[in-house]
């Protein structure tokens, strides 16, 4: 894994410090490794710090309770197909990368389908890294902000991973090795369809496959999209929990959606429905 990473001031490789425990380039610039596990490797302030160790802590119990298992269980198969079809070309240790990691569940979900596959965690959240740093052996995750250089060299990536997370077109295919394969999951309209209504949450844009190829198209082509789908039943705090999890978050009051959530029926059966789209290098 170390030797994919690079310093994101100068790009130039890292590797262990002999004094202190941390990562350092050949230009001196240092990056601590947190006691947790996990380096951090950004430079400057993020634009915002990530879920907070209670929100962290509520989205490992909900998808440790097996609710978005349908997620990890596609990308999984659809990451073991994209290496397979690369076959040597990505190397003996292919290095999955997921964008937004939060826990690592679904990272670790594909390094399971993958046996000979390392893998990296890239988020702005603290608390989550520190779950995603122990999600699998063979992950290692980092304190990267999407929207910023990735600590990657060039080529470097066989799968790179984005679930429901920013798409940095860009950067993605920079680190991207040319037979490799970018999967991105998307809420598709029915989506948690049954609380929309009942809570007041933000719909997914009906546009909302259009912008994804709007944003990668200038740098990959699609090369296949599938939608998945899972019935659930959940308490009002997984409710609680779901919606946390989402952009609504940020646009609900949360005084009025406790009081929404109390009013459901219990358990409350809500739709899981995303799309999966592969995306190749152009």
């Amino acid at each position: 894994m170390l030797a994919r990473l690079r310093c994101p001031v100068c790009a130039e490789p890292l590797a262990a410090a002999t004094d202190t425990r941390a990562l350092r380039c050949p230009r001196r610039h240092t990056f601590d490794v947190a006691r947790q596990g996990y380096v951090n490797l950004l430079t400057g302030r993020a634009p915002h710090v990530g879920d907070t160790a209670e929100m962290v802590a509520a989205r490992a119990d909900f998808l440790a309770a097996g609710h978005y298992d349908v997620i990890s269980a596609a990308l999984a198969r659809a990451a073991a197909t994209a290496v397979a079809t690369a076959g040597a070309g990505v190397g003996a240790y292919p290095l999955v990368v997921e964008a937004g990691a939060g826990t690592g569940r679904h990272l670790a979900a594909v390094l399971a389908a993958l046996p000979d596959a390392v893998g990296l965690a890239l988020d702005v959240s603290k608390p989550a890294l520190r779950r995603a740093a122990r999600a699998h052996p063979r992950a290692t995750a980092a304190l990267a902000d999407t929207w910023q250089r990735l600590p990657l060299a060039d080529a470097s990536t066989a799968v790179l991973l984005d679930v429901f997370a920013p798409r940095n077109g860009a950067e993605f295919r920079r680190v991207l090795h040319p037979a490799g394969a970018l999967l991105v999951v998307t809420p598709t309209g029915g989506h948690l369809a049954e609380l929309v209504d009942a809570l007041d949450l933000l719909r997914v844009d009906p546009d909302k496959a259009d912008r994804v190829a709007e944003n990668l198209a200038g740098h990959f082509t699609q090369e296949r999209a599938t939608e998945h789908t899972a019935r659930l039943r959940l308490t009002h705090d997984e409710v609680a929990t779901l919606v946390g999890m989402g952009p609504s978050a940020w646009h609900t009051d949360p005084g009025r959606l406790t009081a929404r959530i109390a009013a459901l029926p219990a358990p409350i059966g809500v739709t899981a429905s995303v799309r999966l789209t592969v995306w190749r290098p152009r």
